[in-house]
């Protein structure tokens, strides 16, 4: 079970309370984690990504353990901890301004 960390905004935009759990296939990759959110939750989509790119969207980064995942691609195989659950998947909403 693939544990996520969404930021506050988009928990409440899904209307979940704490951490998202999916039950994702090998090879999980950052790609398959983000479609099955999208699929589990619809009004996520184009949230994170955008609808036509998929790209990430600006202000939002990815994180496991300890690492930055923001820059890599869609189909980066996510580390073993997150993969057996130990550790989560984490979407930020970044910050900026003075």
């Amino acid at each position: 079970m693939i544990r996520v960390v969404l930021p506050f905004h988009l928990r409440n935009l899904a209307r979940v309370n704490g951490e998202v759990e999916l039950d994702l296939a090998a090879p999980v990759t950052i790609g398959a984690v983000l479609d099955s959110i999208e699929n589990k939750y619809p009004v996520l989509c184009g949230t994170i990504r955008d609808h036509d790119t998929l790209k990430r969207r600006s202000f939002v980064r990815y994180f496991a353990c300890k690492e930055d995942l923001s820059l890599e691609p869609s189909e980066t195989p996510l580390p073993e901890a997150v993969v057996n659950g130990t550790e989560p998947f984490l979407i930020i909403g970044a910050m900026a301004g003075g």
